[in-house]
C-alpha cells in the first residue's frame, strides 16, 4: 500500500497514515521538505511552481507510479490538479471525501451530495485520487523514519505566472469561529452590514455571507462567503440575518450546532432548517439585539 499526498498538510499526513503502508509526500521547496520530515516515509521535492496545476500534475503523475492513493486539499488548486493528475494515470477522482478506508484493491469512501443532505457510500477500485476537505480529520501522523530526494522536470511548463496580486484580506477564518452573524440581501445598503460586524464583535464572533453578497454585490469580499462554492463551516451558533436560506448556502451550514435564522418572510426556506426562528424585520430586531446585548456585556 503507497499513498502519495499533493501539497501536504498535518490533516493530510494524518489520513495518509490511517491507510496504512508506505507515505509519499510531494512538496515544492526545501522549507516545505523540512515541515514534513518525520511524517512521511519519502520526501520528494520538485522543481516546480505550486501555483502552475499542469505543472504539479505532471511530476505528480511520476511520483504516482505504483501508487494506490493519491490525496489533495479540496482548494481550487488541489481539485484542479487532482482532475489533470487522475486524467494522466487513467484513475477515479473522488472529491470532497470525508471518510475513507482501503479494503482488497478498492478504496471505500463517504462524501456529501445533494447539498450535503445526504451521505453517499462510494467504493472505486485503486488507483484513486482523493481530495480532502479541511477539518474533517484529526489527529497526528505518526513518527517515521524520513528519506529525502529531489525531482528534475525536464519539460517547461506551458503556462506561466506573470504577476501576482495579493487581494485584500483581512483576519477571516470563518471555519475556525464559533460564532457566524451572517449577512445576506436582506439588507438594503452596503452600509447597513456595519450592524452584522457590531453584533458579530458583541457576540465574539466573525461575519459571513450568502453568495449575492460577496459575488453579485461584491459588498464583501469572497472570504466571508458561506455556501456550496464558498467555505464550509461548522460554528456553535450561526445566525442568518436576511438569508433565504438556499440549498447552496444550507449545503454550507448544515454542520453548526445552532443555527438561528431573522427573516421578515414566514415561508424563507431558511426557517426549514434553523433550530430557532424570528419572523421580522432585521432593522427592527437587530438595532433590539446589540443594545440588549451590549447592556448584558456590560454587567
Amino acid at each position: 500500500m503507497k499513498t502519495l499526498v499533493v501539497y501536504p498538510s498535518k490533516e493530510l499526513l494524518y489520513v495518509a497514515s490511517t491507510l496504512g503502508g508506505e507515505v509519499i509526500a510531494l512538496v515544492f521547496g526545501e522549507g516545505e521538505a523540512e515541515g514534513v520530515k518525520g511524517k512521511a516515509h519519502r520526501v520528494v521535492v520538485a522543481n516546480v511552481d505550486a501555483r502552475l496545476p499542469e505543472a504539479v500534475a505532471e511530476v505528480a503523475a511520476k511520483v504516482a507510479q505504483g501508487v494506490d492513493v493519491v490525496l489533495l486539499p479540496s482548494t481550487k488548486n488541489g481539485k484542479t490538479v487532482g482532475g489533470l493528475l487522475a486524467q494522466r494515470l487513467g484513475a477515479e477522482l473522488l472529491v470532497d471525501a470525508t471518510s475513507l478506508r482501503v479494503e482488497g484493491g478498492s478504496l471505500k469512501a463517504e462524501r456529501y451530495v445533494f447539498g450535503n443532505k445526504a451521505v453517499a457510500t462510494i467504493e472505486v477500485p485503486l488507483p484513486v485520487v482523493v481530495t480532502v476537505p479541511p477539518g474533517r480529520f484529526q489527529g497526528e501522523p505518526p513518527a517515521v523514519q524520513t528519506s529525502v530526494e529531489k525531482l528534475q522536470l525536464d519539460t517547461t511548463p506551458k503556462t506561466r505566472i506573470v504577476s501576482v496580486e495579493e487581494k485584500a484580506r483581512g483576519a477571516v477564518k470563518l471555519e475556525e469561529a464559533e460564532i457566524i452573524v451572517s449577512v445576506g440581501r436582506g439588507f438594503k445598503k452596503k452600509e447597513d452590514l456595519q450592524m452584522a460586524f457590531e453584533l458579530a464583535k458583541i457576540m465574539g464572533g466573525q461575519v459571513g455571507c450568502s453568495r449575492p453578497i460577496a459575488a453579485d454585490l461584491k459588498w464583501l469580499p469572497e472570504e466571508h462567503w458561506v455556501g456550496l462554492s464558498g467555505k464550509k463551516v461548522k460554528p456553535k451558533l450561526y445566525l442568518a440575518i436576511g438569508i433565504s436560506g438556499q440549498p447552496q448556502h444550507i449545503a454550507g451550514i448544515l454542520e453548526s450546532r445552532i443555527i438561528a435564522a431573522i427573516n421578515n418572510d414566514p415561508s424563507a426556506p431558511i426557517f426549514q432548517n434553523a433550530d430557532y426562528g424570528v419572523v421580522e424585520d432585521l432593522y427592527k430586531i437587530v438595532p433590539v439585539l446589540i443594545n440588549k446585548l451590549s447592556k448584558l456585556k456590560g454587567q
